[in-house]
């Protein structure tokens, strides 16, 4: 299948980078390369682009759509936890800008072999953003135990029947392992009672959510990354982060506030004297949504949230 994926609050991601034509650019969620080529075209014959992504598909995808630009465009297969060192390796220790898109993209939702999706019955239980890493959905949701189950459905998927889940798919492993989606499915929603399962959307979507985000670390690599990657900003230099629900949107909009306001000294002192210095500003006090036109042309553009902070040396 080819990778496609339609790049959501683009027009406003591109005018929040502020983009220096002359400056070094990354982006550490690269997908198929929509940012990335509205970022390219901006820049002269001495900026920089900076593409990572762990995704094998988005990797080939990207360095087709951004050919044209040539030397001016570096590609890495990598997690952007890893953008520090990724940089470095190739002479970088600032930079201009950074953009995340932190949504799932559409081929590998559509792709029913990577498991991403609650709308295939036969696909297998993977769900691995990096397919060079050796657990997948399967294995958590056959290997964790009712506790654990529990705990990354209640947490990370939100559902107030987090612990009906977690027993229903305990018990039916032991009669037989849970391999496709679809078997996961008829487990979840044996676990709902009828008078809900037909309201809030398909009733598998949160745990989904929930064991794609546990088997990718994806709020544990937001929350360790943030800070450096702010702090490979050059001043004035801004990050650019797109979430599609309201765990990664907390981490973001928390961790910005930190950023912006780091002092620990209780209200009542009369100056700082902790030491801790702001390392900018947050633009974004409220952030940006999808106009009602993007959300008609593009139904998974509901969610997203755009947050945009820049630094200030």
């Amino acid at each position: 299948m080819e990778f496609k994926h339609k790049s959501v609050l683009l027009d406003e991601t591109i005018e929040n980078l502020n983009i220096n034509p002359n400056g070094i650019y990354v982006d550490g969620t690269l997908g198929g390369g929509g940012h990335a080529f509205e970022v390219c075209r901006r820049l002269s014959d001495e900026g920089r682009f900076v593409g990572i992504d762990q995704d094998e598909a988005a990797i080939a995808a990207a360095s087709q759509r951004l050919a044209e630009f040539k030397d001016k465009v570096t590609i890495i297969r990598s997690n952007y936890c890893n953008m520090k060192e990724e940089l470095n390796k190739i002479g970088i220790t600032k930079v201009d800008g950074i953009v995340l898109d932190l949504g799932v993209s559409s081929y590998q939702l559509d792709e029913a072999a990577r498991g991403f999706t609650y709308r295939e019955d036969d696909a297998p239980l993977d769900m691995r953003m990096d397919q060079r890493q050796e657990l997948t959905a399967k294995d958590i949701v056959n290997t964790y135990s009712e506790m654990d189950l529990y705990r990354i459905i209640r947490d990370y998927g939100e559902d107030k029947f987090a612990k009906n889940i977690a027993k229903h798919i305990v018990s039916a492993r032991t009669i037989k392992p849970i391999e496709t989606t679809g078997e996961l499915i008829d487990h979840i929603k044996s676990a709902i009672p009828m008078k809900f399962r037909a309201v809030g959307g398909h009733p598998a979507k949160k745990t989904f959510q929930a064991i794609r985000i546990e088997l990718n670390q994806e709020l544990e690599v937001l929350k360790n990354s943030l800070d450096e990657m702010i702090d490979l900003l050059k001043d004035e230099g801004r990050i650019c982060i797109i979430t599609f629900h309201s765990l990664e949107d907390r981490i973001v909009k928390t961790m910005y506030r930190k950023n912006e306001n780091p002092c620990t000294c209780p209200s009542n002192f009369p100056i700082c004297v902790c030491g801790n210095l702001s390392k900018g500003k947050v633009i974004t006090r409220k952030p940006i949504l999808p106009s009602n036109e993007e959300i008609s042309e593009n139904k998974r553009s509901k969610s997203a949230k755009l947050r945009v902070f820049e630094r200030r040396m």
